[in-house]
């Protein structure tokens, strides 16, 4: 079971360079405007830029394959629910006595790629930052919220703790699932119930692992004086870079096309349009 999310890729690239801070901006921008995309020069954009990212990043696609795998099965039901629950004015086929309409056809596919986009740029954060970078980042984005007393050091910690034990975990996953499979148990046979009851034994030991791995971290962290946020000085000190004012530029640059043809482009572009006649 290879899981991408919270994994990092040692690279020499644009994007390594860059400063965790504008890395967390840039995901969530990301995020905002591919979730305004609405017609298909918007998602051929937006996709165009992620992907340009990506080989800005020197990635091998490979990781992009291993980010999706997890997500397939929503994907599946997310279209299929598309299909043939959005109702439109065109018929593109019948299912039996189901009609298909072009208009849930489109949006079945502007879904898929909606999803595909934001797990796509999410993936690329944790790619190309380590876990100590980003909570540094986030709590150097999050420092104004100390004012009104939000624990902004322990909030980042725990979201980087976490972020850096779901590989960990999918691992360990991954080694208990052969370990019982090498001892005669079967994950694969049976009805959907039986296949469920079959990962109860998993369960058990994965639980022991997590619990052992927070004593280990805790006791890490109590024999180093860890003591919060407060006083803490840092190995390395966030500074922005060249690398940034390239992201900064060609994110803001992407923001503007997808702005202008929200502004120009009134009606959205559907798929019927190319193929019903």
């Amino acid at each position: 079971m290879r899981v991408s999310l919270g994994r990092y890729v040692p690279q020499k690239s644009l994007f390594h360079l860059a400063d965790p801070r504008t890395k967390i901006i840039w995901t969530i921008v990301m995020m905002v405007f591919v979730l305004l995309c609405r017609n298909w020069i918007e998602y051929l954009i937006a996709a165009v830029f992620v992907i340009g990212s990506f080989v800005l990043s020197r990635i091998s696609f490979k990781f992009i394959l291993q980010s999706l795998r997890p997500i397939l099965v929503i994907l599946v039901i997310t279209s299929l629910f598309n299909f043939f629950f959005y109702h439109g004015t065109h018929v593109a086929f019948l299912i039996g006595t189901k009609p298909i309409y072009y208009e849930s056809i489109s949006m079945g596919i502007k879904t898929i790629l909606r999803v595909t986009l934001l797990v796509i740029s999410a993936s690329l954060l944790t790619y190309t930052s380590t876990p100590v970078a980003i909570t540094d980042g986030l709590e150097s984005l999050m420092r104004p919220l100390t004012v009104i007393r939000v624990p902004v050091h322990e909030i980042a910690l725990m979201m980087s703790i976490a972020l850096r034990f779901i590989p960990t975990f999918a691992d360990e996953t991954d080694k208990i699932i052969k370990a019982q499979a090498a001892r005669g148990a079967e994950f694969d046979s049976g009805n959907v119930f039986k296949k469920i009851k079959s990962y109860i034994p998993v369960l058990i030991p994965l639980f022991i692992a997590a619990f052992r791995s927070a004593e280990e971290m805790a006791t890490a962290m109590e024999a180093r004086c860890y003591r919060g946020g407060k006083g803490r000085t840092r190995f390395k000190v966030l500074k922005f870079s060249w690398a940034d004012v390239v992201i900064t530029v060609c994110t803001l640059a992407f923001g503007t096309a997808i702005i202008l043809l929200h502004i120009y482009i009134r009606n959205d572009i559907s798929l019927f349009r190319y193929f019903y006649k």
